[in-house]
């Protein structure tokens, strides 16, 4: 059992209570950063004075030996030591001996591991971030394709109002991009370093705590050290925003579950992105949205894991918190699984225009556009609603759409239409006359689709710069 601690302690620990308090199984995954946050800590302690140059150099230089050597296998992260702080200084020892125990110098176990999950969480939202802007691409390219594709909307998923497919993936646009935005609000507050902080009320050491911030990319230290290591709030914000992210997924996956029927026939997914039947030669499953749809709860379970988790914990670090990690590397994996899925499936996906028409067509979608037509030759309101609804039953039992009717038979149930109606309730009019920003009309969606284009170009992807001559770090 390699552990950081002991001289208190007379006797072994029993081997049950050491794996059921090791961390090293899921916390290994943060070598990386325990590794980057182990080499600003040094050249923090160098610069101070608290380390000689030479101290400094060596630690560092090993630090960069163990990270390679992991990362090519050379060095196998094992069991056998408690987490990944007792796996990094115990093969720093090993290599440089007495030097090597003086790498955790003024800071403790508490202090470095809420570095490393900030650290962690920082890279995961920059990677969740790139692959949102990706399906966004990608949505904006279906958009700019379809603007004259014309489809049913819907409310209590009874066909309303027509609109277009663009139309239709603009509101997902949107969706995704103020997901965008709240990770870009959660990199902004997490930018904060809490390296220095101790186990709970700092140390006697003059540690330069702004310069270890700067050289790790940080806006600047964390201002309470009690907070500093018993801080969660960014990954429950994180997790928050994951859980949003896969609600919009979950709805955009039930919409093409439902297009993908053979009711619909909306959509016909890739060979590449479904699945067939063990039994049923003619199945083609949407599987892909189904789990995508499925694994929803499971992003929502790490959330309310980690809320009822911390929602007791009074101050400062408490063993609980280790609980902030396994859920939490689950969800970050599968929300990044879920996007690129995801937009695998979208960017491949062939829309039936055809049907989508004749489903609008044949859902009288334009039936509020005849009661417009009606209001505008001088029939109040209430009494053209009542007009259109004796239409709509008409058509109805004869199997066909309102502007499949004759011009008679319109006439025998109000002598106000007349052959200006066919142009009135025509698919295209009813879309395209719709002109206000935000609506589906034709002029109205390029004019969204360039500002859409204009914020893709002018948002990229969330990028966090080091600067290790402690000039000041940007989140790009």
């Amino acid at each position: 059992m390699a552990q950081l601690w002991g001289g208190r302690f007379t006797g072994e620990t029993d081997q049950m209570v050491y794996e059921f308090n090791a961390s090293i199984t899921f916390d290994k995954r943060l070598y990386r950063q325990d590794i980057e946050g182990s080499v600003a800590h040094v050249k923090m302690l160098g610069k101070q004075g608290i380390l000689t140059e030479q101290e400094t150099d060596a630690i560092v230089a090993c630090l960069g030996e163990i990270s390679a050597d992991v990362e090519e296998g050379r060095l196998e992260i094992t069991p056998e030591y408690e987490d990944i702080h007792s796996f990094v200084e115990a093969n720093l020892i090993k290599r440089l001996g007495d030097t090597g125990k003086k790498l955790h110098t003024g800071r403790s176990r508490n202090d470095q591991v809420a570095l490393d999950m900030r650290l962690y969480c920082r890279q995961e939202v920059a990677e969740t971030d790139a692959l949102l802007k990706g399906l966004l691409t990608t949505i904006l390219a279906i958009m700019e394709a379809h603007t004259e594709t014309i489809m049913p909307g819907f409310t209590h998923l009874q066909k309303a109002q027509p609109v277009t497919l663009a139309h239709h993936m603009g509101a997902y646009f949107e969706m995704f991009k103020r997901d965008r935005q709240r990770l870009s609000d959660i990199c902004e507050r997490m930018n904060y370093c809490p390296l220095g902080s101790g186990a709970l009320a700092g140390t006697t050491y003059p540690l330069d705590r702004q310069y270890t911030a700067e050289l790790l990319g940080f806006y600047g230290p964390t201002l309470n050290s009690m907070d500093g290591v018993s801080d969660r709030d960014y990954l429950i914000e994180f997790l928050s925003a994951c859980a949003t992210i896969m609600m919009h997924l979950s709805r955009f996956s039930e919409e093409i579950i439902i297009w993908n029927s053979n009711e619909y026939q909306f959509v016909e997914i890739d060979d590449a992105f479904s699945t067939g039947s063990s039994i049923m030669p003619q199945k083609k499953n949407p599987d892909i949205a189904e789990l995508v749809r499925g694994k929803t709860g499971r992003v929502y379970g790490a959330l309310m894991s980690l809320l009822v988790t911390m929602k007791g914990i009074p101050l400062a670090y408490n063993k609980d918190m280790q609980e902030d990690k396994e859920l939490a590397f689950d969800a970050m994996d599968t929300v990044k699984r879920c996007i690129a899925l995801f937009d695998g499936m979208l960017s491949t996906i062939t829309f039936r225009k055809d049907r989508m028409r004749a489903s609008a067509a044949l859902g009288f979608t334009n039936a509020t556009d005849a009661a417009d037509y009606l209001v505008n030759h001088g029939v109040p309101f209430r009494d053209a609603h009542g007009i259109v609804g004796r239409i709509v039953l008409f058509c109805i039992e004869k199997g066909i759409a309102i502007d499949e009717m004759s011009l008679a038979e319109l006439k025998a149930i109000s002598p106000v239409f007349d052959q200006d109606l066919y142009e009135a309730v025509s698919m295209e009019t009813c879309v395209n006359k719709r002109l206000t920003i935000g609506a589906p009309g034709k002029e109205a969606m390029e004019a969204v689709i360039a500002a859409e284009r204009d914020y893709l170009k002018h948002h990229p992807a969330i990028s966090v710069s080091r600067r290790g001559d402690g000039g000041q770090p940007q989140i790009l």
